[in-house]
């Protein structure tokens, strides 16, 4: 006869340091899975404080409220003959862990510190907590007395330890365990712990998905057994957004998940499992039970209680389901739209302000507003009260009732075009046809007077009028000038986010979002203090490319047909003048590069560990059927050169979502320097010197070789930007044939007219005193 066991994990969107809200999550999760008839429920990682209190760890109130929540989850009627693990920090012996604490019937069975904290990506736990370094010992713990005078316990044990019940043997792992090349989950699998539990705090990244649902398979795969995977969801305070994903894997086999991306606050899924299969699957697998019999044994703690029911013939078990994973599309559309949702709701303010320029970026952001606004929605008429109610907190309206995103858009979102002399009637145009489809409250404004008014002031000091370099004035001069009109729309941007509700009598303010992509960031290519500096940016951490392909998506999916015009417009800030009423200025002429190309670059730069010389040694392989060594030699230095001479921005970089691996996001992500010497010198050296073995060794094959790969290559460049000509469609065969020919194609050269003689000795003379300037173009590149 089978003992049939069944088991809550829940999903939980979580705030760090809002105890109250936290303790409400959690006791509705326990009701929750009261309810679907588990009789054990596991929670996310640190669920009682929030994951993200970072430096707030350090202080004793942290730790003192999170005994007192601890309490009141210990005395709830909701918990009785259930057993509960929640996470939180614990310290022991004047040491902080990050810690499970589990409990049953008003009895702290056990406090299971974290054995490895994690240190990558965003992670930096080992700054407020230590790692339990005593594998399968256990201590006494001193409880705290308002714990004791409820639970009768003096101390409780704390350690590398395992709970015994009656029927079965539950054994825990937090977040970065799993990860570990030494995950304990096999050697407790291997000592008969049946139920594995981890508590997690996962962030989502594009495309990685997959790498948790197959930890998890694979850790009940070779050893058999049941996983359980509880993780946060939402945005807690911070730059990145805990994916969900909870679920309940078997034997190797996924029969229970929860959603990846959700408004639900709280998600819980049950699994009812047969232990008896999980001892036939292990007993199979003849390996493993000689492994296990010399298996050294971790310390139990016996509990009285039997998780499993005694007549549970008639209960059916769960069978394996298959993990359908969401496109890098659906990514973008539901992972930056409820990271907005949680900010907003919890920030206070009344909704969103932003600069629709008409262009891939803010229309990209726009859209992603516009999914927000379905998905809250639908998530009001499937019934959710609590996203109905922050929506009329946040409008203001006790009765509200949105029926249709653009309505609820309309309310929540300010669009604005902010023109100058130098803008298109093309992108004016499609900035209103996308505020209307969307339905935001749409203005249409000039700028030119604000821009007149401070050259007004300029030239009143200095006596000198500067002019674009298109009608005689330097690269300085051109610089300076683009960078205003981009500096007063943000001036601007944040004018009107303060007022707007004042003039639609509501109360509060507007949230400035930004419009920055991560390649931009990146390659500097934006002005210091203009749009891209905002109150958060949804796209601060996705390349241009994916950009492209989640507006192809959005077209489709949310019925916005503008979004083909704007895709077939060639990216531009439109910052210089026009000629005849058409653009004379694109992003990738501007930058020296392809969008493309800049992927390529940040993922080698932080992905791959990539200095110049390692970033070139394996360029010259991968981009050979198009390019010559000398081409690549002059393609990564002018993008270190570039990136040097603006990663001062960083520092300055509005907090994005977090969504790519190669972010350049200065605040914890990429850790760098913000002042370097932007020659290079030594670096760039064993570039030059490989280049000239290079050449010498191949006696002109090599220029043969790209001849015929270039002859015989059928696709699209590995190296050319997908944008399109400046008419929208591809470039030709034959540009494309140009550009990777030029062998100064990456070096940064004036694109207007020369200087005059005069200038450029000026130049000469300057550059040896400032070294930013042999690389003037992108002091301060526009966006």
């Amino acid at each position: 006869m089978g003992r049939k066991v069944t088991v809550a994990v829940c999903t939980l969107n979580q705030w760090a340091l809002d105890f109250e809200g936290n303790l409400h999550r959690i006791l509705q999760s326990i009701q929750e899975a009261r309810e679907a008839g588990a009789s054990f429920r596991s929670g996310p990682e640190l669920e009682i404080c929030g994951y993200s209190c970072e430096d707030h760890f350090y202080e004793s109130d942290t730790l003192l409220h999170c005994w007192e929540v601890l309490l009141e989850l210990v005395i709830s009627p909701l918990c009785k003959d259930m057993l509960v693990d929640v996470g939180m920090p614990v310290m022991h012996k004047n040491v902080t862990y990050n810690c499970r604490v589990v409990f049953h019937n008003r009895k702290i069975l056990l406090i299971r510190p974290k054995l490895i904290v994690c240190e990558d990506g965003n992670y930096r736990e080992s700054r407020w907590f230590s790692p339990w370094r005593k594998e399968r010992v256990l201590e006494e713990y001193h409880l705290p007395r308002m714990i004791s005078a409820y639970t009768g316990q003096t101390v409780v044990p704390f350690g590398d330890g395992v709970i015994s019940t009656r029927d079965t043997c539950i054994g825990f792992e937090i977040c970065e365990e799993l990860w570990n090349p030494q995950s304990s989950h096999i050697a407790m699998g291997l000592d008969g712990v049946e139920l594995i539990v981890n508590g997690s705090g996962s962030y989502m990244e594009l495309r990685k998905a997959y790498v948790t649902v197959e930890l998890v398979k694979s850790a009940t795969l070779k050893s058999g057994g049941c996983y359980l995977f509880s993780n946060l969801r939402g945005c807690d305070g911070q730059r990145v957004y805990f994916n969900g994903c909870s679920c309940i894997a078997l034997n190797g086999g996924i029969v229970n998940r929860s959603q990846q991306y959700r408004l639900q606050e709280v998600e819980v899924v049950v699994a009812t499992v047969d232990l008896e299969d999980i001892r036939a699957y292990r007993n199979a697998i003849r390996s493993r039970s000689h492994l296990a019999a010399a298996s050294p044994a971790y310390p139990r703690i016996q509990a009285d209680i039997a998780l499993s029911v005694e007549k549970g013939i008639g209960l059916p078990t769960c069978e394996p389901i298959e993990w359908i994973y969401h496109s890098p599309e659906e990514e973008i559309a539901l992972g930056p739209a409820c990271w907005l949702w949680d900010y907003l709701r919890r920030s206070g303010q009344g909704g969103f302000f932003l600069p629709l320029s008409g262009g891939v970026d803010s229309s990209s952001v726009a859209s992603i507003v516009f999914s927000m606004c379905r998905l809250v929605v639908d998530a009001i008429q499937t019934g959710d009260s609590k996203v109905l109610s922050d929506v009329r907190r946040i409008v203001c309206d006790g009765e509200y009732v949105p029926t249709k995103p653009q309505e609820l858009c309309g309310r929540l979102f300010v669009t604005c075009y902010m023109g100058s002399e130098n803008s298109s009637q093309e992108t004016k145009r499609c900035a209103v046809c996308l505020a209307e489809q969307i339905g935001s409250y749409h203005m249409n404004i000039s700028i030119d007077v604000a821009v007149s008014a401070v050259l007004g002031i300029f030239t009143a000091v200095s006596g000198l009028v500067p002019r674009f370099a298109s009608r005689g004035g330097s690269a300085r001069e051109s610089l300076a000038l683009q960078n205003v009109q981009a500096r007063l729309r943000m001036v601007l941007a944040y004018l009107f986010a303060q007022l707007m509700l004042w003039v639609r009598y509501r109360s509060g303010g507007l949230l400035v979002l930004g419009s920055a992509n991560v390649d931009e960031a990146l390659r500097g290519y934006m002005t210091k203090y203009d749009c891209s500096s905002a109150d958060v940016n949804p796209i601060g951490g996705i390349s241009k490319t994916d950009l492209r392909s989640f507006l192809l998506y959005a077209k489709n999916k949310f019925n916005l047909p503008i979004l083909s015009e704007i895709l077939g417009a060639p990216p531009t800030a439109e910052l210089e003048p026009l000629e005849g009423g058409r653009l004379t200025q694109t992003d990738e002429e501007d930058m020296g590069m392809t969008y493309a190309e800049l992927s390529v670059f940040g993922r080698l730069r932080k992905q791959n560990k990539c200095g110049p010389y390692s970033m070139f040694c394996k360029l010259i392989h991968t981009w050979r059927a198009d390019c010559t060594p000398e081409q690549v030699s002059n393609k990564v230095k002018h993008f270190f050169r570039c990136y040097a001479i603006n990663r001062h921005k960083m520092t300055v970089l509005t907090p994005a979502y977090h969504a790519e691996s190669y972010s350049p996001d200065d605040n914890r992500y990429d850790h760098r320097p913000f002042l370097y010497n932007v020659q290079w010198t030594w670096q760039f050296r064993a570039i030059d010197e490989q280049l000239q073995t290079l050449i010498a060794n191949g006696g002109g094959r090599w220029e043969e070789h790209v001849n015929k790969a270039a002859s015989e290559h059928r696709g699209p460049s590995s190296v050319s930007g997908n944008q399109g000509s400046a008419a929208g469609g591809p470039p030709s065969l034959s540009a494309v044939s140009k550009i990777l020919k030029d062998p100064h194609k990456g070096v940064v050269v004036p694109t207007r007219a020369p200087p005059s003689d005069h200038m450029m000795k000026l130049e000469e003379q300057n550059k040896w005193h400032h070294p930013s300037s042999v690389n003037h173009l992108v002091l301060s590149a526009a966006e």
